[in-house]
């Protein structure tokens, strides 16, 4: 099957498949399967492309592209990806830069990514501030086993262990996570049923941390329609400069405060 052949087939079948983007999706399945990049499968649409079927089939039950293509770019790094670990999104980007504005004034911080994953908050921030002291703790070994490879691969030292919200309480400069915030999967699109339940559902998260966190600066990521009740949750734990910022698609998607 040719390039052109198989970017027909891989868009026909992911839009029967119901996904929403099934041309950009069958252009990174053919890149991938010809090691090329997206845009230079257009170089020669007569090439002939192997072993897209097995990859075309995973995307074709809703895995996530990331899981399929196995990495997944975040700001500027490119993190391995897999069921062990959410899909880093670009709404998490946000994140990171209001983690990095705050953090402007201060050398050497210490700070604490809640909830690691696969080190995407807390490789970010290595990776743009060099001189941060960055810790990651999660509940799942196996995310961190992921994000300890994905630390090797890119050369960035980052602490990595076992642990929860009571790390908080060691003393930071800043303590930053995004948390389980989802009420349930029902309803939503069918890839979250692909990604970790425990990183993705649950509830309290947020005020756990707020209360247990010691630290200069807390940064949070919350669902759709929850920033406004977590601001003013952290008004009430005593934060000051509470502040909520919307991230790239306009959603209020980050809320931040100081001690």
């Amino acid at each position: 099957m040719t390039a052109r052949e198989a970017l027909s087939e891989a868009e026909r079948r992911l839009g029967a498949a119901g996904i929403d983007t099934p041309r950009v999706d069958a252009e990174l399945l053919v890149a991938h399967a010809l090691g090329v990049s997206r845009t230079g499968v257009y170089a020669d649409l007569d090439a002939e492309v192997d072993g897209l079927e097995p990859l075309l089939a995973r995307r074709e039950r809703r895995e996530p592209l990331a899981y399929v293509l196995g990495e997944w770019g975040f700001r500027r790094l490119t993190l391995k990806t897999d069921a062990r670990a959410l899909v880093p999104r670009p709404e998490t980007e946000t994140v990171v830069e209001r983690a990095l504005a705050l953090l402007a004034g201060t050398a050497s911080p210490r700070v604490l990514d809640v909830g690691v994953g696969s080190g995407a908050i807390a490789l970010a921030l290595k990776d743009e501030r060099p001189d941060a002291r960055v810790t990651g703790v999660d509940v799942s070994l196996d995310a961190l086993a992921l994000a300890r490879e994905n630390a090797q691969r890119l050369g960035l030292d980052v602490e990595l262990c076992e642990g929860d919200v009571d790390t908080a309480a060691a003393g930071w400069d800043l303590v930053v996570s995004n948390p389980p915030y989802v009420a349930s999967l029902a309803g939503l699109q069918p890839e979250l049923a692909h990604e970790p339940e425990q990183a993705l559902v649950g509830a309290g998260f947020h005020e756990r941390l707020a209360r247990t966190a010691r630290t200069r600066f807390l940064v949070l990521e919350v669902g759709d329609g929850q920033a406004v009740d977590v601001a003013a949750m952290l008004e009430a734990e005593g934060y000051a400069g509470v502040r909520i910022t919307r991230d790239l698609a306009g959603r209020e998607r980050v809320v931040e405060g100081a001690r």
